[in-house]
């Protein structure tokens, strides 16, 4: 292998790259992002529905909000919980289980009645949103050569930009017209469409690797997953701090107004979407590279904010760079930490999603630490140094990564 930290844990039984020795499986790929697209939706629906779930369901605000809480969590968990669970299935049919939870989730939440229907609705949901992610590289990289790994994640994750664009405000508007249930009916429906497609699109995909806790263990051992992993928790950490809190820079710092406000959030998706697409071209070439473009773009727009963010062109300017920079990263990192473990590709990604979530987690913890202690600046100030600082870490130690691993 081109990549010297790939140390096979044993005799694979299936070779990750067979399916594709063929040709590419680009309508898979797509039926992937469609489901992604129903499973991110979701995932951000209660937090444009909160003021009519509370007040239908008899909850307070902060009840209802526990329900984006706990799909995170669950996440968290059923990430590597799955991986191992399922590694003796077919990738297939485990695809259409975390699928077929998106459409009972929905299901679920469209007729809940309580608190605690609405929680089991939310933590199906986290269940599927969580394997979908562990598995993500994994499915795409036995769909597609090796060297179009990026730009098979570029697509999957071009249905995230859409669902983290659209869901909020479409949420908003069904939930103002025809009812807040009828939102996540809507969203059910993505997740039929997405079932069929991938019933048509996705072929057999027998299990590959290794999954266990063993596994997990030895695959941390590789000096390239260790590399990824700590810039995924400094940068993913500084993000979620800033962006938790980005409304209070804007209103306070540069002053801008409600309206404003909403628009420059919007800017914000729309970059993300095409620094996705840039991002999967810049890791076809190098994950590494990618890697450290996005995130040291995202130190910059941290400067910006510290330095003459008082100014509103330049705020508006550095929201519009970070979320340029962010819509890159995840495809960057995602295509870094699958190429260190090709063999393992499950298994890394079930090691990467525990990071992202652990790293939203603190992010959000330390971001409100700083915002009660030094204010909205305090917080920019460290989206910035902690970007900068995985910058450093991924340029200084993630090595050179080639766009095809030779064998």
């Amino acid at each position: 292998m081109a990549d010297s930290d790939f140390r096979p844990i044993s005799s694979p039984r299936h070779q990750p790259t067979a399916e594709t020795s063929h040709r590419p499986r680009w309508d898979a790929v797509v039926a992937l992002a469609l489901g992604v697209f129903g499973l991110v939706t979701a995932e951000f629906l209660p937090a444009s529905l909160l003021t009519p779930i509370s007040s239908d369901l008899g909850l307070s605000a902060g009840e209802t909000g526990q329900t984006v809480t706990v799909t995170a969590v669950v996440a968290a968990f059923a990430g590597p919980g799955i991986v191992i669970a399922t590694r003796n299935f077919d990738r297939r049919r485990v695809l259409f289980g975390l699928t077929a939870l998106l459409i009972l989730s929905c299901a679920l939440a469209a007729t809940a009645n309580n608190l605690i229907s609405l929680l089991v609705s939310r933590v199906l949901l986290g269940v599927g949103l969580g394997g979908f992610w562990a598995m993500a590289g994994a499915l795409a990289m036995r769909l597609v050569p090796i060297e179009h790994l990026p730009r098979a994640m570029a697509m999957i994750f071009t249905g995230v930009s859409l669902a983290t664009v659209t869901a909020a405000p479409l949420g908003s508007y069904v939930g103002s017209t025809l009812g807040w249930r009828a939102s996540f009916v809507l969203a059910g429906a993505v997740g039929v469409l997405a079932f069929i497609a991938q019933a048509v699109t996705v072929p057999s995909l027998p299990p590959a690797g290794h999954a266990g806790l063993s596994t997990l263990g030895a695959v941390l051992t590789r000096p390239k997953i260790r590399v990824g992993l700590i810039t995924t928790l400094l940068i993913v950490a500084g993000h979620f701090a800033g962006f938790t809190y980005i409304r209070p820079y804007l209103e306070g710092i540069a002053h801008l107004k409600v309206e404003m406000v909403s628009l420059v959030l919007l800017a914000y998706g729309v970059s993300g979407f095409f620094g996705n697409i840039v991002g999967g071209m810049i890791a076809e070439r190098s994950a590494a590279v990618g890697t450290v473009f996005s995130s040291s773009l995202i130190a910059v727009a941290g400067a910006i904010f510290v330095t003459v963010g008082a100014s509103e062109l330049a705020a508006i300017v550095g929201v519009a760079i970070w979320g340029f920079a962010f819509g890159a990263f995840p495809v960057s990192i995602q295509s870094y930490i699958t190429r260190a473990a090709p063999d393992e590709a499950e298994s890394a990604g079930a090691l990467l999603l525990t990071a992202f979530q652990v790293a939203i987690s603190s992010g959000a913890v330390l971001g409100g630490v700083l915002i009660d202690l030094q204010g909205p600046l305090g917080v920019m100030s460290f989206l910035g140094a902690a970007c900068l600082a995985g910058t450093i870490v991924m340029a200084a130690r993630g090595g050179k990564q080639t766009a095809l691993a030779q064998s």
